[in-house]
C-alpha cells in the first residue's frame, strides 16, 4: 500500500510495477482526488483509494506500506502501518525532526517489522565503484573528502516555503554518500547558510558544513539549490583524499584516481600513477528507488536487512540535523545519532 500521492509517488509506481510478485493493493491521500487520479494512471480500481491509511488497512490486507508522504506526517503513517503489523519502506527524510526518528525507529524495533529509507543515491553506480576501490585500500585510508552540489531548480510548492530547505530536503543524498563510500562517521559540525540575493527559495537555499569524521578525517560540503549557470551532477562533484593518493569524481561517469609511485618525484611533487576504480560487481545492488526497494522486499521476504535499513540512516539524518543546528547556533556542534 502507498501512501503519499503527490509527484514523487509516480517515480515509486513505477520501480514498484517493474517488480515481479508485488501488487499495489491501495493508494492512500489526504487529497482523494490525487489519489485516485494516480489509481486511474496505474491502473488500479476505484475502491483501491481512500485518504486514510488506517482505514485503507482496515479494509484491505497488505504486507508493507510505502511512505512518500510529506516528512511531517511521516510519524503518523509509520504509527498506522506498525499497528497493522506492516513493513515499513520510507521517503527520505526518515522524519522531520531526529528525536521523531529515534522514536520512529524504536517503534519498528518493537512492531518487530522491515524498516528502511528510500536512499536511492547510495545505489548509483559511481557510489558502488568508489566506495569499492576505497575498502581495497589501494589509496590507502580517506584523510578528507569534499563535496560540491550546485544547481538551481525551479520546484514551486512546499520546497520553495521550507526552512532549510537544501540541508533538510537534498543534503542528506550527499552526506548518505559520502559515508557509504568512505566508511567514516560523522562527530561534529560546523555550518552556514545564507540565501543569496537572487534565492527564490524561503531560507537556507546555500549552505557550507565542516564535518569531523572519525579517524581524524575532514568532509567538506558546499552547496546551493540558486546556483543558476555551471550545473553540478545531482550527486555532487568530489575529491576524496587519502593517505597515498586522491580521487575525483565528476558525479557523472568521469572517476578519476591516483596514487603515489614510491618515492619517486618530479620536481616539488611526488610522483603518481593512475589507479583503475573497479567495474561494478555483481554484488553491487544498483537501480535507485528500483535498487532500495528490491533490498527491502528481500529483507521482508526473511533476506539480510536493507542497506538503508532505518537505525543506520539515523546516522545520515544525524548530519543533517547538526548541521541545521550548527548554522543556527553559529558554532559547532556534536553529533550523535
Amino acid at each position: 500500500m502507498l501512501a503519499g500521492c503527490g509527484v514523487m509517488s509516480k517515480a515509486w509506481l513505477e520501480a514498484a510495477r517493474r517488480i515481479d510478485g508485488l501488487a499495489i493493493v491501495g493508494l492512500v491521500d489526504i487529497d482523494i482526488a490525487r489519489a485516485r487520479s494516480r489509481a486511474h494512471e496505474f491502473g488500479l480500481d476505484a475502491d483501491a483509494v481512500a485518504a486514510s491509511l488506517d482505514a485503507m488497512l482496515d479494509r484491505r490486507r497488505a504486507d508493507a506500506v510505502f511512505d512518500v508522504v510529506v516528512p511531517e506526517a511521516r510519524a503518523s503513517v509509520a504509527r498506522a502501518a506498525f499497528a497493522h503489523g506492516c513493513h515499513l519502506l520510507s521517503e527520505k527524510p526518515l522524519a522531520a525532526k531526529l528525536d521523531e526518528a529515534r522514536a520512529i525507529v524504536a517503534a519498528a524495533r518493537e512492531a518487530g517489522v522491515v524498516h528502511a529509507v528510500v536512499q536511492n543515491r547510495r545505489y548509483h553506480p559511481g557510489v558502488r565503484r568508489i566506495a569499492r576501490l576505497i575498502r581495497s585500500g589501494a589509496l590507502g585510508r580517506p584523510t578528507s573528502v569534499h563535496a560540491d552540489f550546485f544547481l538551481a531548480p525551479h520546484f514551486g510548492g512546499f520546497r520553495e516555503e521550507m526552512q532549510h530547505v537544501l540541508l533538510v530536503d537534498m543534503a542528506i543524498h550527499t552526506f548518505d554518500a559520502a559515508r557509504a563510500m568512505t566508511g567514516l562517521e560523522a562527530e561534529r559540525v560546523f555550518c552556514r547558510e545564507w540565501d543569496p540575493a537572487n534565492s527564490w527559495y524561503r531560507q537556507g537555499s546555500s549552505a557550507a558544513a565542516i564535518f569531523d569524521m572519525t579517524g581524524g578525517a575532514v568532509f567538506t560540503y558546499r552547496g546551493s539549490w540558486s546556483a543558476d549557470g555551471a550545473p553540478t551532477s545531482w550527486e555532487a562533484a568530489w575529491r576524496i583524499v587519502c593517505e597515498r593518493g586522491s580521487l575525483a569524481w565528476d558525479g557523472f561517469d568521469a572517476i578519476r584516481a591516483e596514487v603515489v609511485d614510491g618515492e619517486a618525484r618530479d620536481g616539488l611533487f611526488g610522483r603518481t600513477r593512475p589507479v583503475e576504480v573497479p567495474p561494478l560487481d555483481s554484488a553491487d545492488r544498483v537501480g535507485g528507488h528500483l535498487g532500495v526497494m528490491q533490498d527491502f522486499l528481500a529483507a521482508v521476504k526473511g533476506g539480510p536487512p536493507p542497506e538503508t535499513e532505518a537505525t543506520d540512516n539515523l546516522k545520515s539524518l544525524a548530519m543533517v540535523f547538526g548541521a541545521v543546528a550548527s548554522a543556527k547556533a553559529r558554532r559547532p556542534v556534536d553529533i550523535a545519532a
